[in-house]
């Protein structure tokens, strides 16, 4: 097994992290409103937080394609290079 592909499996790869910011900002967000209603401030620190994941999960989510993309070019320039011309699966 490569490294890129034994580092997209781990639990903190930029997928699963973006997701797992996903999470987190729809509970903060439920939080910030069950706070409001029970009349309490403290939802203001729930939306701060529920900010902060949602920027995380945007950051994380980026990075994911970003790696995706280098793998899928990576891939593409190993089988072009594999299959290039003057080599042929003939020979």
């Amino acid at each position: 097994m490569s490294a890129p592909a034994a580092a997209s499996s781990s639990p903190f790869s930029p997928r699963a992290l973006a997701l797992y910011a996903t999470v987190l900002c729809a509970f903060a967000g439920a939080a910030a409103v069950v706070s409001f209603v029970k009349g309490s401030w403290l939802g203001v620190i729930w939306v701060l937080l529920a900010g902060l994941a949602s920027n995380m999960a945007w950051y994380y989510g980026r990075r994911a394609r970003q790696v995706r993309t280098a793998q899928a070019q990576a891939q593409a320039q190993a089988e072009a290079g594999a299959a290039a011309p003057g080599s042929t699966a003939a020979e």
